[in-house]
């Protein structure tokens, strides 16, 4: 017995007319009969008198009927409550953000949402790529915004925007006064990495075309997780980082920094959910005040090409990490 079948038997009984029914029920009158046949041989009990016209039920059927429309009318209700608990725009919400990101994008998008769902708490954590993804699995996190694609079929993905990369160099660097960076032979050995953020060190590996960190000079080991660290051990000459653009937004007029030419290599931001999440209304909401707090220059079209992390030789190695 399916709803379906229910609500052919209540269209039935109210058309008195297969043909009529069929249409109303937006199936074909064949379809129609069969399914009805197939109810009927199910339950063991005619529902409706075929000699009769027009159709008429059966006296079992008329009660059988009025069940199926109470049955129906508990399914809307159903139907409606989920739609009104995923428009709902209040109560808690726990949001992870990439450490990479969260210093630089969250006090330039948390007025916007304040303003856009007022009724909504949030509670807001900064964490590692990998421990945000086996948050928002597990439920301890609702939402994490984080770099994409996560490679995990458990959880949903809704793109925001593309943030570029930029080379930022001491001025001894070679390239310190050239308008863009390119890689050059060597610079690979000197190439500053965060101790724990997996994807994103992923990412610059790529960029630099390198296979492992083993590639990187070891004389000194920097157990960090600050970008505001790695731009100090840069103006101390003791390498060149790549960094997100956001984190050097308060930084235009400096000229330790470089942008890649076109297309330039980007880290795609997600809102990233599990495949249970059912407040789409409120991701939207999300999704439009970051995006509105972004620079004009994050809004724009340009050329890039996607750099991606989930393949990377830090998977494996962080995901041994996560209990």
């Amino acid at each position: 017995m399916t709803i379906q079948q229910l609500k052919y038997i209540v269209t039935l009984d109210a058309e008195r007319h297969f043909a009529r029914a069929a249409e109303a029920c937006m199936v074909s009158q064949p379809g129609l009969t069969i399914q009805l046949k197939n109810l009927e041989e199910e339950i063991g009990i005619k529902l409706f008198d075929r000699s009769k016209v027009p159709l008429k039920p059966t006296v079992v059927g008329v009660e059988i009927i009025n069940k199926a429309k109470k049955i129906l009318r508990e399914v809307d209700e159903i139907r409606d409550y989920v739609i009104n608990e995923k428009n709902k725009l209040e109560g808690t919400v726990k949001v992870g953000v990439i450490s990479t990101l969260s210093p630089y994008l969250v006090p330039m998008f948390i007025n916007n949402l304040k303003a856009s769902v007022p009724k909504v708490k949030f509670i807001i954590k900064e964490a590692s790529t990998f421990q945000l993804m086996n948050d928002v699995e597990t439920g301890v996190l609702d939402v994490a915004l984080m770099a994409t694609p996560t490679g995990n079929a458990n959880l949903k993905e809704f793109t925001i925007f593309h943030e570029p990369f930029v080379a930022y160099l001491h001025q001894e660097h070679p390239m310190a006064s050239e308008p863009f960076y390119e890689m050059r032979e060597g610079d690979q050995k000197e190439l500053l990495l965060l101790q724990d953020e997996y994807c994103y060190n992923a990412q610059l590996l790529d960029i630099c075309e390198l296979k492992n960190d083993k590639q990187i000079k070891e004389q000194f080991s920097y157990d960090i997780n600050s970008i505001e660290t790695l731009k100090n051990l840069v103006r101390a000459k003791l390498g060149f980082a790549i960094l997100p653009q956001l984190s050097i937004l308060n930084e235009q007029q400096n000229s330790m920094y470089k942008p890649f030419k076109e297309p330039k290599p980007v880290r795609e931001i997600s809102l990233v959910v599990a495949d249970t999440f059912s407040k789409k209304l409120l991701l939207e909401k999300m999704s439009q005040a970051i995006w509105d707090s972004l620079p004009e220059e994050l809004q724009q079209g340009f050329k890039y090409k996607k750099i991606r992390w989930n393949d990377s030789p830090y998977f494996n190695r962080a995901s041994l990490k996560i209990d």
